[in-house]
């Protein structure tokens, strides 16, 4: 008699456990270093206060900075040569556009999914797995042999788990979401002449047909598919959405 394999849901809340344990500890480490920081003496009276309040707006940016560093050399990352970008140089938890904000695990309470396809001059680039997960990622292998993202150190309300270009937006509360609040996630640029790193003349569509707006003002709802060409007008491909979502 074989043992019953774990299924998705099993899997993904034993890595949202795992998830939460480490951000635990991580926020224990950091009060002991504060503790200790101000038992030592550095938070004095006076003008010593001030260079203390300075101290921390620099230890801040400093930590902020590694974050950063340490997410573009994370093995971990999708580095695959058919991306538009990849999230070497995505947000790593701070708030993103007041609203779009990170937690360590992710919120299910209002839960849909768009689709996003991008052409550069005729040719598909991918959109990378790990947008709005915060490195390093825990990877599983999908069916096909395709990376999926199970966990990360935390997540945003806006991200992404493979390379399909399915935006999976997870919130708290049922709140209205865009494109340009993604790419802000990503931390590439998007306006009707420029698309992460390429610029050009921008074709969009929505749902098959074209989209005249500003296309970071797009909203974000259930199954809708949108498509970016830069450059190169590719007709409309429609995008067939997998069982389960």
């Amino acid at each position: 008699m074989t043992d019953k394999k774990p299924s998705n849901a099993d899997r993904r809340r034993i890595a949202q456990e795992r998830i939460a344990a480490q951000r635990k500890a991580d926020a224990q480490r950091q009060r002991n270093v504060m503790i200790a920081w101000i038992a030592g003496g550095v938070v004095l009276l006076g003008g010593a206060g001030t260079a203390a309040f300075f101290g921390i707006q620099s230890l801040n940016k400093q930590s902020t900075q590694a974050k950063i560093d340490k997410q573009a050399s994370d093995p971990s990352i999708d580095k695959s040569a058919t991306l538009l970008a990849t999230t070497a140089k995505q947000a790593t938890g701070e708030v993103i556009d007041g609203i779009v904000k990170s937690n360590s695990m992710e919120a299910l309470d209002y839960h849909i999914h768009s689709h996003l396809q991008i052409f550069v001059n005729g040719a598909q680039k991918n959109i990378p797995y790990g947008i709005g997960i915060v490195a390093p990622y825990q990877l599983q292998t999908s069916s096909d042999g395709s990376a999926f993202v199970s966990g990360g150190s935390a997540f945003y309300y806006l991200h992404t788990h493979d390379e399909t270009g399915v935006i999976h937006v997870e919130s708290p509360t049922k709140q209205e979401y865009t494109l340009g609040n993604f790419f802000d996630v990503w931390k590439q640029p998007l306006s009707s002449t420029q698309v992460g790193p390429n610029k050009g003349t921008l074709t969009v569509y929505v749902d098959g047909k074209l989209y005249t707006g500003d296309p970071s003002k797009i909203v974000l709802t259930e199954y809708k598919k949108i498509q970016l060409d830069v450059g190169t007008n590719t007709p409309y491909k429609d995008f067939t959405w997998p069982s389960g979502y």
